[in-house]
């Protein structure tokens, strides 16, 4: 059996889990860094959390997982995108292990991540992919040895759009779930701006819209429209995807992907295509050392691995320029 230790880093998130190769999450612990005052993350604010923590955080970890660290096979770690600073605690965390031990380290991208552990959670194997969260808002499909990009933001990441609203609205962080739970109480639709260029979308017309509005328009029916509008546009590109891909199944996946209107809409499309619909599970929707660990077991099968003199973070390290083998 393979057990690899995963370590998770990108931005307001350290997370350490250890996973195995039957896809059996033998641990998963994490610990968040909240900006005071409601402000958006700061980077080395964020770092110096994960460095405070981080210790704590990974040992536990592997106590949970009742191994020790001389039986673990492989060490991932989030090498991008991300935050500078906060990658760079992870990946130092992970040569330390490696070096002190001598365990193979894995790199991973963060995104795949996210994909990876959607499909292991969903069971789904080919699927049509939409990934959102704070730092990625992508329709992605699987093709010739790689995840191909077939749209995505043409400026703000939907995860953003949600997050600087809340703060505008004075609602706390983070803000995806607050403004879900303002949505649900909103009666009255109030129209918004919605922009979609082919299978690509832009959020930031949406946003400084929704923000003027704030003192006119009752808090419920301006969040309930906001994700209307957002998703709506987001299940439109997703259908025209699909409909050229042809695939039978749609994974959402990432930390937006917690979001039952979200999953509504996308259920709705899939079924109107005779796809097959699942969606990450929540407790691993957002970031986690699972994703990191589950995909470095995948990579590590493959032969994946650097020296630590490579390991480098990449924080503009774009998903579809890795190539994935283990994928057929």
């Amino acid at each position: 059996m393979v057990l690899c230790l995963g370590i998770e880093s990108t931005a307001h998130t350290f997370g350490a889990s250890v996973v195995s190769d039957t896809g059996s999450i033998e641990s998963d612990v994490r610990e968040t860094y909240i900006p005071l005052g409601g402000s958006g993350i700061h980077p080395r604010e964020a770092a110096q959390h994960h460095t405070e923590i981080a210790g704590s955080v990974v040992a536990k970890a592997i106590s949970d997982a009742r191994v020790k660290v001389d039986e673990i096979d492989c060490i991932a770690f989030s090498q991008g995108p991300g935050l500078g600073p906060c990658l760079r605690i992870g990946a130092t965390i992970a040569r330390a292990i490696s070096a002190s031990y001598d365990i193979p380290m894995v790199p991973v991208n963060h995104a795949i991540g996210h994909i990876e552990i959607g499909a292991l959670n969903t069971g789904l194997s080919d699927p049509l992919t939409v990934l959102v969260s704070g730092g990625h808002t992508a329709i992605l499909a699987f093709a010739q040895g790689r995840w191909r990009v077939f749209g995505e933001t043409e400026d703000i990441t939907i995860g953003n759009v949600f997050d600087m609203f809340a703060r505008a609205a004075g609602l706390p962080s983070p803000g995806g779930p607050n403004v879900e739970s303002e949505a649900r109480l909103g009666k009255a639709f109030v129209d918004l701006p919605y922009t979609v260029k082919g299978c690509d979308v832009s959020y930031s017309g949406l946003l400084t819209a929704a923000e003027r509005r704030l003192s006119e328009v009752p808090l419920p029916d301006l969040c309930f429209s906001l994700q209307e509008v957002a998703f709506s546009m987001l299940a439109e590109v997703a259908e025209r995807a699909l409909a050229h891909t042809g695939k039978k199944e749609v994974l959402l996946t990432g930390g937006v992907a917690a979001n039952n209107a979200l999953q509504s809409k996308l259920r709705l499309v899939s079924q109107e295509h005779g796809a097959k619909f699942g969606a990450v599970d929540r407790k691993f929707s957002g970031d986690c050392g699972a994703q990191i660990a589950w995909t470095g077991v995948l990579a590590y099968q493959t032969g994946e691995q650097i020296p630590i003199s490579d390991s480098e973070v990449k924080p503009r390290w774009r998903l579809d320029t890795v190539k994935i083998p283990w994928r057929g």
